[in-house]
């Protein structure tokens, strides 16, 4: 099984922000890192009048778009309860992954940085520290039993992650 490591957060703390920094970090360090991210939006990958998208609202219930470069699966799950991430995980080739880091899914009982940010429109003390959090990175100091990182220093989050990863 591949490693997981959600970031997870309240919205707006900068999990994206901080992945964008983190997933090139983790690349230059050797490690290939893996991204499922949790949406509560209504999103679709494909755009209207390209073909693959007529095609697929045309009924397909699973539609593969390929090119040289990358290719993309669509699964229409109109009548679905919401996925489960460990289902998603298994959907992922383990083969070219070291690590899935995961944006979102912060219930989920998987390994979790918690992000906290000074100013944001939660305090520290509603944070949920439950047995799966491994650190939370923040831009203040916290009084708390996990690991502190600081949000702002990716190396110190990196070096972190991948001391985290031999330990799996």
């Amino acid at each position: 099984m591949i490693p997981l490591l959600a970031v997870a957060a309240w919205s707006g703390t900068g999990k994206t922000t901080l992945l964008k920094k983190l997933i090139p970090a983790l690349c230059a360090a050797g490690v290939r890192p893996g991204l499922i991210k949790h949406t509560h939006h209504n999103m679709d990958v494909d755009t209207p009048g390209k073909d693959s998208y007529e095609l697929r609202k045309a009924g397909a219930a699973q539609t593969i778009v390929a090119s040289a470069q990358r290719w993309a699966l669509m699964t229409e799950t109109p009548e679905e309860p919401e996925l489960d991430l460990n289902w998603l995980v298994s959907r992922m080739d383990a083969s070219t992954l070291d690590l899935v880091l995961v944006e979102g899914f912060k219930h989920e009982p998987v390994a979790k940085i918690m992000l906290f940010r000074k100013g944001g429109s939660h305090d520290a003390k509603e944070l949920v520290l439950d047995e799966h959090v491994i650190a939370i990175a923040s831009d203040v100091p916290l009084a708390v039993q996990s690991p502190v990182l600081d949000l702002n220093n990716t190396d110190e989050i990196v070096a972190f992650i991948l001391a985290w990863l031999k330990q799996q």
